[in-house]
């Protein structure tokens, strides 16, 4: 079945996992060129100085991009390669690198998709507070200002900001992620409302700023998903109040992140523990966050299950033994492409894009010379056929980028797990199109046809 004439087909990339030069052509250091310094943080002690040299190598990426036939490219800028410290005088060459790679990808009728933020905090803002500090927000704002002043004559689809819950959750409660603090829960709290009124100031400067009427989307994790185990409409209700419920961990669920963005307040608090530490916030603050977006990005990649009990709870259904699972660890379960995006759609009414769905595989090269990855292509499949299926209910989403396009650096796992369509030599830096790219290429040549 077929996709609507215009949905966009592409594949997704973050800077710090992609482009290397961490130190090239004035670029400062972020929290994670700080973090994967330092010993016993990742796995094997990898780093992202080098990744996959995307930054001297974009050429060879966008041949590829087109050998593909992809219809769009969603990438992130690196905001220390254009304010070196966070802040003050642009770095010009780092500036010229993405003026280059637009015109690239325009020349080649890619269509490029830009996120502002994927994790790289400048260090020099990290030294002021980071997103404890408030002044965060004037910061982005700032950065947000100069990247959308100089692309926005060529530029129209932005994203503000990737997967807060990694960057504040995963980075400053679970100390996993860059900079590797576990701070307190009033702490935490004050660093995702800073994040919010930072996206909020950021659309605020995206939309005075912007040459071409920009359409803007902002990206939360779409980790907190259950799919129903039957049909029946207890057990969807029953998963739709639990994909949003904020429980006692909220700051891992979408709708501690979306509700205030498109519904312009948070979720219910009373009665919760954490309610004692929710921050004080200024009268204007909601109504910048509540900021108008065009889309809701999703990064989708498993689900739960789950069921109704008698009183209408939602009962998780547990993983039988050897249960479908990816390289990551993560479940195959196709039907989170499917209910996701219904039930965020019938809460917050927005268009939607899948910024990324993809899968994690021990991949290498075979003894022909080529790489063949047929658990990824069945893991698309499958995928993309619940994807149909929401489309053909009118159900609006708009596009779909594989994560990722190349094997890239996968943060605290190093190198370890493989995502790309494109088998990434990270010590000679070759690269090989895996089956799974030239599968993708017939998805997008006959617009999900072949499903």
């Amino acid at each position: 079945m077929k996709f609507p004439q215009n949905f966009v087909w592409g594949a997704a990339s973050s800077s710090y996992q992609v482009e290397g030069a961490y130190d090239s052509e004035g670029k400062g250091m972020s929290v994670w060129d700080v973090y994967t310094h330092e010993p016993d943080h990742i796995l094997n002690d990898d780093t992202g100085d080098e990744a996959c040299d995307h930054y001297g190598r974009f050429d060879t990426d966008l041949r590829i991009m087109q050998e593909l036939k992809l219809k769009a490219y969603r990438f992130s800028i690196s905001w220390p390669r254009i304010f070196p410290e966070g802040f003050g005088k642009i770095n010009e060459k780092g500036m010229d690198f993405y003026d280059r790679m637009v015109d690239g990808l325009l020349e080649n009728n890619i269509v490029p998709y830009i996120t502002l933020f994927h994790w790289e905090l400048p260090y020099g803002l990290y030294l002021k507070g980071g997103w404890l500090n408030r002044d965060i927000a004037g910061y982005f704002a700032d950065y947000v200002t100069a990247v959308v002043s100089r692309l926005s004559d060529r530029v129209q689809f932005w994203i503000t900001e990737n997967e807060p819950q990694c960057y504040i959750g995963a980075a400053l409660r679970g100390g996993g992620h860059a900079p590797g603090l576990k701070v307190g829960e009033r702490d935490i709290f004050l660093a995702a409302h800073h994040s919010l009124l930072a996206h909020g100031y950021a659309v605020e400067a995206i939309r005075k700023t912007a040459k071409l009427k920009p359409v803007i989307g902002y990206a939360p994790a779409s980790w907190h998903l259950w799919s129903p185990v039957t049909e029946c409409e207890a057990d969807i209700e029953a998963c739709r109040r639990e994909t949003f419920q904020a429980g006692d961990n909220p700051i891992g669920v979408t709708s501690w992140w979306l509700d205030p963005v498109i519904l312009g307040k948070y979720p219910e608090t009373k009665g919760y523990l954490y309610e004692r530490y929710l921050p004080d916030f200024q009268e204007d603050d909601m109504r910048v966050i509540s900021q108008p977006i065009d889309f809701i990005g999703m990064n989708v990649y498993q689900t739960y299950r789950g069921k109704a009990d008698a009183e209408g709870n939602c009962i998780t259904e547990k993983n039988g033994p050897g249960y479908a699972r990816t390289n990551s660890g993560w479940t195959v379960t196709p039907e989170a492409l499917y209910w996701g995006p219904r039930f965020y759609y019938e809460r917050y009414h927005k268009k939607l894009y899948i910024t990324e769905n993809g899968l994690s595989n021990q991949d290498w090269v075979c003894m022909d010379g080529k790489v063949h990855d047929p658990q990824r292509i069945d893991f698309l499949h499958r995928y993309l056929l619940q994807l149909s299926r929401e489309v053909n209910e009118e159900i609006p989403v708009e596009g779909y980028f594989h994560w990722a396009l190349t094997d890239n650096f996968e943060w605290a796992s190093g190198y370890s797990n493989r995502f790309g369509l494109v088998y990434t030599d990270f010590e000679s830096q070759n690269r090989i199109i895996k089956d799974s790219g030239r599968w993708y290429r017939q998805v997008i040549e006959s617009n999900g046809e072949i499903l």
